[in-house]
């Protein structure tokens, strides 16, 4: 399996695309853990700091499919640096001017998170003629991808907290904003960034949300969002029982590591049939493995579960790749993607919001629940929607719907095509 990976990674451009979206990707990855570290720093209050970090992520979910959109439609260097430059300019206002003007600290936040560049979309745009065109390589970078966005979402927050106890949080908003810029220009100044072109679109406003099936696959998605967002807080609700943040931090390190393992396992072979059933199959083994988190044993017991809750997880977003571009209309692939990242942080967001009421009304076993709730509610989704998401599509892996097209190739090389 990671003799699988290796190989793929020493495809031209492959390695480098891989790690400048990653690191590109890091000042929104840790936004929210950076803002809340800044906030308490200048003396404002819990709720300023949670309230912060929230218009952050409302202005990232806007912002991501109207960039998403403009890439397909001018490229990725006429999007992706700009963008990347006026987020961290952003930050750096933030960083500047402080907290003493909340209006200003919104402002600062909002456009942080308005122009947030599409990257995660973007290099699953590129991956088909990276590779070549290969499903089979594309399937197995897909899965990578999932992989490796886990990989950042831990790493990133150890960043930050590394550069806050080095320095302070001013400057790790600094630091962090700046790799990030560097690692959006590594991307765009790479010859497959440079050259890729959407395929040809048809004029429509509604976009990639035309697509019923792409539409079926955001609402399912929504609420494994829903899932994931909730069990961060009912986590916290248990650690306050079970010993404290060391707790939560083995809970949280469990659910990341069971991502880790599924998606490099679901990488290591290649998979026969069509994805749109093996994602409701996914989602369902998902589903089903939220449902031990209601029983909330002792520490030992709970991060048992919390690494089964994660492990179907790289891998149903990595099967939802390929779903995105099969049924993403022609010319709109990196808008797509961005609509799915979208869907899926609204849902985080709300299932966040969900799961402290319950815990509240109810108790730890509650806040659980609505990750069960949410759970099944995705697969509802795609079963109620099986008919829409078989339909005939014009394309898979190799010749989707949302193909692009290398400069100076007839068709498109490429072809198909973008989780914090």
């Amino acid at each position: 399996m990671a003799a699988g990976y290796a190989e793929l990674l020493k495809t031209r451009h492959a390695a480098r695309l891989l790690v400048g979206t990653l690191v590109g990707r890091l000042p929104n990855g840790t936004a929210a853990i950076a803002i809340v570290l800044f906030t308490r720093a200048e003396g404002g209050s819990y709720s300023l700091a949670g309230a912060l970090a929230a218009a952050y992520g409302v202005a990232n979910a806007v912002g991501q499919p109207l960039l998403g959109r403009a890439v397909d439609l001018y490229g990725q260097p006429r999007v992706q640096l700009p963008a990347a430059v006026v987020s961290a300019l952003g930050m750096v206002w933030l960083a500047l001017a402080g907290t003493g003007s909340v209006a200003v600290a919104y402002a600062a936040v909002v456009v942080a998170g308005l122009f947030t560049p599409p990257l995660e979309g973007g290099l699953r745009a590129l991956w088909p003629g990276v590779l070549g065109g290969k499903e089979e390589r594309v399937h197995v970078a897909y899965a990578m991808d999932a992989v490796a966005q886990e990989v950042m979402f831990t790493v990133g927050p150890l960043l930050v907290t590394l550069f806050v106890a080095l320095w302070d949080p001013a400057v790790a908003l600094l630091v962090i904003n700046g790799i990030g810029v560097l690692g959006a220009l590594s991307v765009v100044v790479s010859e497959p960034s440079r050259t890729w072109r959407s395929a040809p679109r048809e004029a429509h406003w509604l976009g990639a949300l035309r697509s019923r099936g792409l539409l079926a696959l955001l609402g399912a998605f929504f609420f494994v969002g829903t899932a994931l967002g909730s069990i961060t807080v009912a986590g916290v609700a248990y650690a306050d029982d079970h010993g404290g943040q060391a707790v939560y931090g083995w809970l949280m390190a469990a659910l990341g590591l069971g991502a880790l393992v599924g998606g490099v396992v679901y990488g290591a072979r290649q998979w026969a049939g069509a994805a749109e059933r093996r994602l409701r199959m996914l989602v369902a083994l998902l589903a089903v493995c939220y449902l031990p988190l209601m029983l909330t044993p002792g520490p030992v017991g709970m991060t048992a579960l919390s690494a089964l809750a994660g492990v179907f997880l790289a891998p149903a977003i990595a099967c939802a790749f390929i779903v995105v571009d099969r049924h993403a209309p022609r010319g709109t692939v990196t808008e797509a993607f961005s609509w799915l990242v979208t869907f899926f942080g609204v849902g985080a967001a709300i299932g966040t919001a969900a799961a402290g009421p319950a815990v509240e009304l109810g108790d730890t076993r509650a806040g659980f629940a609505v990750a069960s709730v949410a759970g099944a509610a995705a697969l509802v989704v795609l079963m109620a929607t099986q008919r829409v998401l078989a339909a005939p599509v014009r394309g898979g892996v190799v010749a989707g719907a949302g193909g692009a097209v290398a400069e100076g190739s007839e068709e498109g090389s490429s072809d198909p095509l973008i989780r914090n």
